[in-house]
């Protein structure tokens, strides 16, 4: 065991959600916390700031969670601002030309609970019910390891229609998990399946309600309001590991304490590894993670032009509308018909990296005009787009082999973010539960073996509990 001082001091290096997380969950059990930020913001790839091009405070991409979330939920329970998410029982699915079709829960038990509206779908044939059913039965019901083969492998070889993959799989899996089909592991989308069959309420979508770096430094609040400290634009150079220490080069000034979290994206990690041979294999790992990409472009037009909140669309390149004027309203008052601001969402968007704003953004509003009519009559008054290039690790089949634990080489440093083995995908979820992780892991290395941060995950209901895993 390791022995400290009465109250031992921790470093975190990051203050995205995974930083975050640790550093609430320390603060919260008497570590006195130095959060540095390279940022003059919180939240990294979930944070918002004013647009200079537009004067609007804009988040860099939309993002969403489930009620089968249990660790974000009680994290945004942690720092209080649960309250400030708004949650979603129904999904608009659109068709270019306008025709909806929307998924809800019914009485029937889970995992039957959506079928009722499923069996509605008008954009599916009754060959692609049968076959998606067949398909989600396997998924849910039974064991999907990751055989080294895509998911779209996987729904060639179980008899998937190109409708049902395009109109169906897509949509839901790309959205999910930031990646193409072709390139994801079929244990991942085995899990994005299981996880939303669980129970009706797993399946709720909640919404942020205020701008995501608002969000974010309630976080900041709890840990000060806990003798914690943040520092921004202060980014973490390297680290020198020793018995009784950790010493962090921050913007070339050198500082010590009990232990240091690294809670940086895979592809910031290297360059803060000592050049040291415990780090070698941890290097090489990291050599494995390829990034995937998240484009969200910001439309304001001068007049309503959907009366929905969100909505996922149909065949073309972008996948996501969210009505940021409605969302960002107070409850009950969706800004009356002031005009509309909309966020739309393109996951694992390769083919618009390369693309020009003005080429983007010609393309959003010819597909939006495609989906909402009364946009085709709608002035834009203004519009910017903003590319996350490396917005999630791909999740691709054998990945998990390379994801690394909390603990590292050096005893006193240890890991977090969502590309971490967390037994989740690269979410908010993720990188929730990798902070909690590492703070765990330091307390065992300060012998505290019996706290844990972790919350158990949503119990299945209905029939999903005879399957439950």
């Amino acid at each position: 065991m390791i022995q400290t001082p009465t109250q031992p001091t921790v470093a975190i290096a990051g203050g995205g959600l995974a930083g975050l997380a640790a550093a609430c969950a320390l603060a919260d059990s008497g570590f006195r916390v130095m959060l540095f930020e390279r940022r003059p913001y919180l939240g990294g790839r979930a944070s918002s700031y004013e647009h200079p091009g537009t004067g609007e405070v804009v988040d860099n991409c939309q993002h969403v969670l489930f009620r089968v979330c249990t660790n974000l939920v009680e994290f945004y329970r942690r720092i209080g601002v649960e309250d400030k998410i708004r949650w979603y029982d129904e999904m608009t699915f659109i068709e270019p030309g306008g025709r909806t079709s929307v998924m809800r829960a019914s009485p029937l038990p889970a995992p039957l609970h959506t079928a009722p509206s499923f069996l509605r779908f008008p954009f599916l044939s009754a060959k692609d019910k049968f076959v998606i059913s067949r398909a989600i039965a396997a998924l849910t019901l039974t064991s999907q390891p990751d055989t080294g083969r895509s998911f779209l492998d996987w729904c060639r070889r179980h008899g998937q229609t190109e409708n049902a993959i395009q109109r169906f799989w897509k949509p839901i899996l790309i959205s999910s998990l930031s990646e193409d089909l072709d390139l994801i592991s079929i244990s991942y989308a085995a899990q994005v399946v299981r996880e939303s069959m669980k129970s009706p309420a797993a399946r709720h979508m909640g919404v942020p309600a205020i701008p995501l770096t608002e969000l974010y430094n309630r976080a900041g609040d709890y840990i000060r309001a806990r003798s914690g400290q943040i520092r921004f634009r202060a980014s973490l150079e390297t680290f020198f590991s020793e018995p009784t220490q950790v010493k962090v080069r921050v913007s070339e000034a050198e500082e010590t304490f009990d232990y240091l979290v690294l809670a940086l994206p895979f592809d910031g990690l290297d360059r803060v590894l000592p050049e040291t041979p415990e780090a070698v294999p941890l290097r090489e790992k990291l050599t494995h993670f390829e990034s995937c990409p998240i484009t969200g472009i910001h439309l304001w037009f001068d007049r309503q032009i959907s009366d929905l909140d969100h909505a996922v669309l149909l065949d073309r390149t972008i996948q996501w509308m969210f009505h940021k004027s409605r969302l960002l309203a107070t409850r009950g008052n969706a800004q009356g018909d002031s005009g509309s601001y909309i966020e739309l969402v393109v996951s694992a968007s390769k083919t618009l990296i390369d693309k020009s704003r003005t080429e983007i953004v010609d393309l959003a509003l010819k597909e939006v005009r495609e989906f909402f009519p009364e946009a085709r009559t709608a002035n834009l008054v203004k519009s910017t787009v903003i590319k996350e290039v490396h917005a999630t690790y791909s999740p691709r089949p054998g990945i998990d082999a390379y994801r690394p634990q909390q603990t590292t080489a050096w005893p006193r440093v240890f890991l977090a973010g969502d590309w971490t083995a967390t037994g989740w995908p690269a979410t908010m979820e993720g990188a929730v539960r990798s902070g909690y992780l590492a703070a765990e892991a330091l307390m065992v290395a300060c012998g505290m073996t019996d706290r844990k941060f972790l919350v158990p995950d949503l119990p299945a209901s209905g029939l999903m509990r005879l399957f439950a895993r």
